[in-house]
Order: structure tokens, then sequence, then C-alpha cells
């Protein structure tokens, strides 16, 4: 029987209050259907669903439906060699070959069956296996998060050049984005840029679906049960859910994905800013005259769900 650590207990509550399906919340927190059933039922017979009564800690959780949550598993040997894998899932090299370039051009000592392993977790289809749909959002429904690279920027805090990254929400039925242009990708910026994105849309989405980021979000942020605490408690105080994406499916970013190369190629293309305070004062002004939302979708406001929780 699958364990689970009690935040995971708590999100599960906290989903199955607002509707979701066990299928959609084993989806996105990462574990199997039973598990969530078996949780839902245990919660159920608590009355931890009632919507009149207040969310227990957990504290009571570890009490009433524990078991203490399992040391974590052994890391991959693959794990530093990640995006090469990636690489050559895209290129469609079989996985024998993929052993061999690995051990012969990378130094991987690993065995096949590791490698077999580790692809198969990164659940990324064959070339021709899967066809990709575009896939169609209700207003308010989704909002996609994520980050993108964009070269160095003067940061007058520390008087030196530093590499910027750009933070890009797009809400995917109307397109309409928000972008901001940071230092770090470090929890408390995470979750300051999505407050001010909240802010600038006027609402809060049902559903956030950010990026498998490989710096301090990734899994810090979004499948650690422990360090992942945070951000599940902006979603939890603010009435969002969190669906993070599958590794190597880029596909189920791509509304976001496009805006990210969007301001890459059509705001920083070819500028220089003085600093990255005035570059965040021409990105704010050039998404509100210029980006904007995409001509052939619906208005900014037709694309919330507004909530009257305040954005303090």
């Amino acid at each position: 029987m699958e364990r689970i650590h009690m935040n995971y207990i708590n999100d599960i509550i906290h989903r199955l209050r607002c509707g979701e399906s066990e299928r959609q919340i084993a989806q996105d927190l990462g574990i199997s259907r039973p598990t969530v059933h078996k949780y839902k039922i245990m919660v159920t017979m608590e009355g931890y669903l009632d919507i009149d009564t207040g969310r227990p800690g957990l504290e009571q959780l570890a009490e009433v439906l524990g078991p203490k949550p399992q040391p974590p598993k052994k890391p991959s040997t693959l794990e530093p060699y990640q995006q090469v894998v990636e690489q050559m899932i895209e290129q469609g090299i079989e996985m024998t070959a993929m052993w061999q370039r690995l051990r012969s051009d990378h130094g991987y000592t690993g065995s096949y069956s590791s490698v077999r392993r580790f692809v198969h977790r990164l659940q990324c289809p064959k070339p021709g296996e899967k066809a990709v749909i575009r896939v169609h959002s209700e207003p308010g429904e989704e909002m996609q998060v994520d980050f993108g690279s964009v070269g160095q920027l003067f940061d007058p805090d520390s008087g030196r050049l530093r590499t910027a990254y750009v933070f890009v929400a797009t809400l995917c039925y109307s397109r309409h984005q928000y972008a901001e242009l940071v230092f770090d990708q470090k929890t408390a910026t995470w979750l300051g840029l999505h407050r001010r994105a909240f802010e600038h849309f006027g609402g809060i989405p049902k559903r956030v679906k950010p990026d498998n980021l490989k710096a301090a979000v990734s899994k810090a942020l979004i499948h650690d049960p422990v360090l992942g605490e945070a951000y599940r408690r902006m979603a939890i105080h603010y009435g969002f859910l969190i669906s993070p994406t599958a590794p190597a499916q880029p596909q189920q970013k791509g509304k976001v994905e496009n805006g990210v190369h969007y301001v890459k190629r059509n705001f920083m293309a070819g500028k220089l800013f003085a600093d990255i305070n005035f570059a965040n004062q021409h990105l704010l002004e050039w998404i509100r005259e210029v980006a904007g939302p995409h001509p052939t979708f619906a208005p900014l406001r037709q694309s919330l769900v507004y909530t009257t929780i305040a954005i303090n």
C-alpha cells in the first residue's frame, strides 16, 4: 500500500473539496489512483470533506490517518545526464544506442536497465506513437506559467550584470499574459510572481500549470512534499489547484512556452536597458499596449474566475 506524506493528504483534502476527480488528483500529485481513493474514503469517514468544518492540521492528520512518511528513494544515476537523455529521446535514439553513447561520450558507468527505467520515468512517447492535439480551456480554467533565460541585465542593487529570467503567466482561454524579469527562481520570487500576476489579471484561475523547472522552483516547489509546502499553502489560500507539467511533455504547456519565446524574440531582441527595473517598466507597457490578448479570443475579464480572497 502506497504511503505518502501528510502534506499530500492535506492537498488531497483541498482538491476533493474543490470537486477534483480522483484521476486528476493522482495525475497532478504523481501518486496512484488507488492511493487517492483510499485516502478519500478515510477523510470522508473523518468528516474532513465537510465544507462547514475547518481544515485539519498536519498533526491531527498524522494522528488520525498516519502513517509517517518514508525516506526519499535513492536518486537515479541518470539524474546528472537528464538533459542529454531528453535530447536523445527527442532525436528518436533507441535506448540501447542511448546507453552506449552515454558510456562512450559522457563517461556514464551505470547499467542499461538504469537507462531503461529512467527513460520510462520521463514518460516521453516515441515519435509517431502519440499525436499531439490542441487543448482548449474554458474561461477561468487554467493559467500556465514558465521561466526563460533572457541573458544579462544590470542589477542596481549589486552594481553588476547578472543573468536574468523572464517569468510569463498565460491565461489559456484569452491568451492574455503577464511577464516580469527577475534574477532568480527561488521560492519567495516564485510566490511573489504569482501574486503579482493575479493582481495584474484581477482574479484567480481555477488551475495553474507550472513547468518542471530545473532551478530552485522544480522539485522543491512542485514534487517534494515538504519543501513544496509553501506553494501548496499559497494554492489553498488563493483557491487554485496546481497541475505540474509531466516530464518531457512540453506540449502540455505550449501556450506559455510560446509566450516566453514571444517575449524573448519581440521584446528583448536587440534592445538595451539601463537596468532590470527600467526593463520591467517597459515590459509592462509592452504587455498592455503591444502584446495584449490574442485577437481571436475573448477579452481579458472573460478568462478569470473572481474570488473574494484578498491579495495582500
